[in-house]
């Protein structure tokens, strides 16, 4: 008899711990196995969370490429977790097998294949037909219907002042300078225009070209805001007028009779101190006298007002849009795939695993809690139930791949140049770090653009994301060249990690002060100019009860997870090779100059901007 040490170590929480029986067999490429062995259940009691025993076999296995784990229940079936298990032969070879499962079934059976990774074109007949059986089992559990977005289907008296807002920070407790910065400032111009860069959506901003046909904004209406002796065209054309228009929410019913939506224009304009100041804002699609265009030359309460109506539309489309559609759900169909497709021994479903973690599981609680019917967001809100499906759509119409792509988002909304926008230059450094761990990641397992050609998996993979997208034409069903996968996989990892941290983690910050960002409006936009006081402001903004449960809700999704994985941290090491480790290790140097960059850079800023600092930004979409 031939004897095999073996480790076997489960994770460090109560639940991973089993009282049923666990058995254990080593499979080398014949199928030929070892003795079955029994790990006792003694052996997982306690604190104790790794065990070694020996395996006996009655002749030499080789390399041992397989290892069965079998779970057999007893009076009550317990849920085990096993983290991985470490093989060294009779002649001192060694072998890793990742696992970071849990077997939860009464009498489950899983395989587990050494931790090298392989594309399917390089596996032998058995472990091609092994690995084919895998992914059926696992399409069973994660199934695409038509569309993902199939799945998603007291206190009433308004604030007295301003000021009253104040009283519901109270209940926190929290010292937030940048939230304080924007509770003393949120009313001045540059506040106002400053969040269009680096607030919580900073993606709707974009270079104006020429005005709309229906937003009819006259030199002789602006002239006093632009600099001396330039034409509102002139200024144009030299590139320092800027454009936000909500045109997605056009026709879309409030929530309630409670409750005002409207698809505001606003015209921004960069000043000679390189600030984003507001300069018109038109509060429909349709011009004309019932829709006038305000102007900072209006009196205070009108400018005001027409600032909240346009900061209200901006939270809609942010918390729909930008942040549910364009981080969550995306980042789920990317999962679905990768799950669908993807052999657990591929070498990009171990690339991705750990920024697709928890994504799913949020997905469904926010589904549930936040934008069903009865759940929050339509309580705090002006959309609801399949108003909040009508928007999404919209915005599925003009998602293509290359918007997802961060260098072409911003080079397509002609921001490339404008000072300030520390949301660009901190994404385009996480993309390039991105970028090249991935690549140096493809470059170990594809020695050639036709090798990713081959590679079945990963054009399923592909060619299943489209489908999730229900935007085929928009998104590629195939990949040619290292280059194409490279990039591919660092839009995948971005946007779960980079893109979600920087529209979500700020939500407390601009948000906590409702007047900044009202959740919704109680009363209909201002049909003429010179109608409006403070108190018809105050009887727009959102009442007690909204004011709250919007505080309580954005305060939740600004918060981290506990022990919160951050990019470019994975102590579920799915690799098992060392070019990989190393390449993980330059990673990790790479984003840690990075942070250094940043936290150089906020020390001189009034209003830091600290989001897309890399350890901020958690690998997934996990709250």
């Amino acid at each position: 008899m031939l004897t095999y040490k073996v480790l076997v170590s489960t994770d460090r929480q109560r639940t991973a711990e089993t009282k049923n029986s666990i058995y254990l067999t080593l499979l080398d490429s014949n199928n030929q196995s070892s003795e079955r062995t029994l790990v006792k259940k003694s052996r997982f009691g306690g604190m104790e969370r790794e065990i070694s025993f020996d395996v006996c076999a009655k002749k030499d296995l080789g390399d041992i490429v397989q290892v069965k784990l079998e779970k057999e229940k007893h009076f009550v079936n317990f849920q085990w977790f096993c983290k991985h298990i470490k093989v060294k032969t009779p002649s001192e070879k060694f072998f890793e097998f990742p696992c970071h499962r849990w077997l939860v079934g009464k009498n489950e059976v899983i395989i587990i294949r050494e931790g090298s990774a392989q594309l399917p074109q390089d596996d032998t007949e058995l472990l091609k037909k092994q690995r084919q059986e895998e992914l059926e089992s696992t399409r069973k559990i994660f199934r695409i219907g038509d569309s993902f977005l199939d799945k998603f289907k007291g206190f009433i008296q308004s604030w007295k002042d301003l000021a009253d807002f104040e009283k519901i920070l109270e209940d926190f407790k929290i010292k937030n300078t940048l939230l304080e910065n924007v509770m003393q400032d949120w009313s001045k111009d540059y506040m106002f225009g400053y969040q269009f860069l680096n607030g919580c959506n900073p993606v709707m901003i974009r270079k104006c070209m020429n005005l709309p046909d229906n937003f009819p904004v006259r030199h002789e209406m602006v002239d006093g805001f632009l600099r001396r002796g330039a034409t509102l065209q002139e200024e144009i054309k030299a590139g320092n007028i800027y454009i936000a228009d909500y045109e997605i929410l056009d026709g879309v019913p409030a929530s309630s009779t409670r409750h005002y939506l409207t698809a505001p224009i606003c015209l921004l304009y960069k000043n000679r101190l390189d600030q984003i100041v507001p300069i018109a804002i038109q509060l429909s699609q349709n011009p004309g006298e019932k829709s006038p265009i305000f102007l900072p030359s209006d009196n205070e309460y009108d400018w005001m007002l027409a600032k909240m109506w346009v900061k209200s539309s901006d939270f809609n489309v942010h918390q729909l849009v930008t942040h549910l559609l364009k981080t969550h759900l995306i980042s789920e169909v990317f999962e679905i795939a990768m799950y669908r497709q993807l052999s657990a021994v591929h070498p990009v479903h171990k690339l991705l695993k750990p920024h697709v973690r928890f994504t799913i599981a949020i997905n469904a609680e926010a589904r549930e809690k936040l934008v069903s019917d009865g759940g929050v967001f339509s309580k705090i809100s002006s959309i609801a139930g399949a108003e909040m499906e009508k928007v999404i759509k919209r915005a599925m119409e003009t998602l293509t791949y290359e918007s997802l792509c961060f260098p072409e988002a911003i080079k397509a909304r002609g921001m490339e140049d404008i000072p300030k926008y520390f949301y660009r230059d901190d994404g385009m450094k996480i993309w390039e770090a991105i970028n090249c761990f991935v690549s140096a990641v493809v470059e170990i397992y594809y020695d050639s653009d036709e090798t990713v050609q081959k590679d079945v998996e990963i054009q399923e993979f592909v060619k299943d994301v489209s489908f999730g997208m229900n935007n085929s034409d928009k998104f590629p069903k195939s990949l040619k060249t290292r280059e194409e996968l490279a990039e591919y996989l660092t839009v995948v990892i971005f946007t779960a990690s980079a893109q979600h941290a920087a529209v979500n983690f700020g939500q407390f910050d601009w948000y906590g002060w409702i007047p900044n960002s009202p959740s919704t409006m109680r009363k209909p936009p201002p049909e003429q100019k010179g109608q409006v006081d403070l108190k018809y402001i105050m009887d727009s903004l959102p009442d007690r009860g909204c004011s709250s449960k919007a505080l309580g809700t954005v305060w939740a999704l600004s918060q981290f997870q506990k022990n919160e994985l951050f990019l470019g941290t994975y102590p579920d090491m799915c690799f098992t090779e060392q070019p990989v480790k190393e390449a993980i290790k330059t990673f990790r140097k790479k984003l840690d100059e990075v942070t250094n960059i940043i936290k150089s850079r906020n020390e001189e800023l009034t209003l830091d901007y600290c989001y897309l600092s890399p350890d901020k930004i958690p690998n997934s979409v996990a709250v």
